[in-house]
């Protein structure tokens, strides 16, 4: 099975029904496009979320989009063996607020909390990980790409030290 190839034809299908005024997103999966998305750990919203920024804002790109997404499957395999998250969600009234400071970078609280969710599969469908906001973050701080800031959330667990020494590095 060719996963991305799979996830490209998705996206381009759903780009495709988004533009022709179909916004609800529910009625953009078939039976196997949803058992495809549960199987990369990724949840139908989740996927729309990026289909709509795309047609709405130009970004993230369906490259993009297929990064993250290869990064949250390679955790859903990897540290959860292909079984769902069973926990509470990460919703809106327990995310980092968007002035919260982690050593002096703004919202950097907030989009480790979202990255970190993100990567279990625990955002509420009203957060989204590399929203407007979170790509306004990654282009202040270094052109950072969200794929490779989930690696690196992935890779330092709690060690939050780590993730501000990668930021800081990037940002020079």
């Amino acid at each position: 099975m060719n996963w991305n190839d799979l996830f490209l034809q998705l996206f381009d299908r759903c780009v495709a029904e988004y533009r022709g005024g179909n916004r609800d997103y529910a009625s953009h999966y078939g039976e196997n496009d949803r058992s495809f998305l549960g199987s990369i750990g990724c949840r139908p919203r989740e996927f729309f979320d990026f289909v709509e920024d795309y047609c709405d804002d130009g970004t993230p790109s369906p490259g993009t989009a297929l990064l993250v997404a290869a990064v949250r499957r390679d955790y859903f395999l990897t540290e959860q063996g292909g079984a769902p998250w069973n926990g509470p969600m990460l919703t809106r009234n327990e995310v980092p607020s968007f002035g919260d400071a982690l050593d002096e970078i703004a919202y950097l609280p907030r989009i480790i909390a979202k990255a970190r969710a993100k990567l279990r599969g625990a955002l509420d469908p009203d957060l989204m990980f590399c929203c407007g906001g979170d790509r306004n973050f990654f282009r202040k701080h270094g052109n950072l790409h969200p794929a490779d800031f989930l690696r690196i959330v992935w890779a330092a667990g709690d060690n939050d030290t780590r993730i501000v020494q990668w930021v800081r590095g990037r940002m020079r």
